[in-house]
Order: C-alpha cells, then sequence, then structure tokens
C-alpha cells in the first residue's frame, strides 16, 4: 500500500470516527433534551446547540426530528427489553422452566425501577421513555399500540404459572400490573408525596419495587 492510500485510509477512518462522535452527541442530547422538556418544546437548533454541533447534523444522521424520536425510542427500548428478557431467562434456569409469578413480574419490572434510580446513568433515558407512552410522533404510538412481541414471553410465563386462571383472567391482570408501571411518571410521584405529606418517595428503588411486586403478586393471586 503506498503511502498515499494508507492517508486516504486514515483520513477516512479519522472521519467515521469523527461521525459517530458527532451521531452519539446528537443523541445524548436530544434524549436528555425530550425527557426534561417535551417533545414539542425542543428544536432541531435546540439539540444541536447542546450538543456542540453543526445545525445541519439532526437531518444528516438521522433524516429528521421524528426520525430521531424514533431511533432513541427504538434504541432505549431495546435495551431495557433485553434486561427483562435476561432477567426471565435467569428465572426459567433457576426454575427448571417453571419460575413462580413473582419472579416473573420481578423480570418485568425490575429493569426500569432500576433505572428510576436517582443515580442510574439511564434514569433520564427512562424519564424519555415516560415521555414517549404520552408525548411520542405517530411512529413511536404504533409501536406502543401494536408491539407485543417483548410482552409474549412474559403472558406465556404466566399462563404457565396459573393454569388454575383463564388465560382472559392472566391477560388482564397483566394489563393491571403493565398500568401500575405505567403510572409511574415523575409527576405521579410529586402528587402522591404531596398526599402522604412526605411519606413516600420513590428515591428508595428497592422499597419501591417490592411494594409493586407485593401488590402485581397479590393481583396475580386473587
Amino acid at each position: 500500500m503506498s503511502s498515499t492510500t494508507e492517508i486516504a485510509a486514515g483520513q477516512d477512518v479519522e472521519a467515521q470516527e469523527t461521525e459517530a462522535v458527532t451521531k452519539n452527541l446528537v443523541f445524548t442530547a436530544a434524549e436528555r433534551l425530550f425527557a426534561l422538556h417535551g417533545f414539542q418544546n425542543v428544536s432541531v437548533r435546540d439539540i444541536t446547540a447542546a450538543a456542540g454541533v453543526n445545525l445541519a447534523s439532526v437531518n444528516y444522521h438521522f433524516g429528521s426530528k421524528d426520525a430521531l424520536l424514533f431511533e432513541i425510542f427504538k434504541r432505549r427500548t431495546a435495551e431495557l427489553n433485553r434486561e427483562r428478557a435476561r432477567m426471565l431467562h435467569e428465572a426459567n434456569d433457576r426454575n427448571e422452566g417453571a419460575p413462580p409469578v413473582r419472579e416473573i413480574l420481578a423480570a418485568l419490572l425490575t429493569p426500569p425501577l432500576r433505572w428510576l434510580a436517582p443515580d442510574h446513568e439511564r434514569r433520564i433515558s427512562l424519564q424519555f421513555l415516560i415521555r414517549a407512552r404520552s408525548e411520542g410522533t405517530d411512529e413511536i404510538r404504533q409501536v406502543l399500540k401494536t408491539d407485543v412481541s417483548h410482552l409474549r414471553r412474559f403472558s406465556d410465563a404466566l399462563l404457565k404459572a396459573r393454569p388454575d386462571l383463564s388465560p382472559e383472567d392472566v391477560y388482564w391482570r397483566l394489563h393491571f400490573t403493565l398500568g401500575m408501571l405505567h403510572n409511574n411518571r415523575f409527576a405521579e410521584f410529586d402528587r402522591l408525596n404531596v398526599l402522604s405529606e412526605g411519606q413516600t418517595s420513590e428515591a428508595d428503588v428497592v422499597s419501591l419495587l417490592e411494594r409493586m411486586l407485593g401488590f402485581a403478586e397479590a393481583g396475580f393471586a386473587a
């Protein structure tokens, strides 16, 4: 390889690395801004200013603001659901393929509750996903409405764990469990704290998880 070719190859690698860094800066800045301020209140200019990159970077790397939103949503939901799947797999291994209801529910609820912790690196990601459920684009709403692939493994496990219940009852109880999880928005925690006159705090994630598991498990035992 000639020195000219080597220089060109090195420049290509450097350009690719620079593009990857820029793309990640845009992704991270957008996730934080959307999580903190809402989708409609954040402009492309806000994102690029926070990322310290060229104004054209959003369109260049993602195509549009909506496409950037969807990319963040896809990446974070995939990451969250991989953690859930791993925990359910471990529960299956511990229980010879037939984990009890509480361990199934723990695999479903623990990852998002871990992300909720004040010192967790994914706390802002969870806040973004909470926003996405109520403020997301049409594409995000369509996925939330129709993609149940990540839930199928949990419904199958619960059907196996509670064969005495009708499938209809199992699906409804899973639905109510998910409703409890999705109601854990930051504003709802604030309201609960006011209602309880300071007796409740989402900062104690371990206690919160135990309360949620106890409530959900009781729902399946009823």
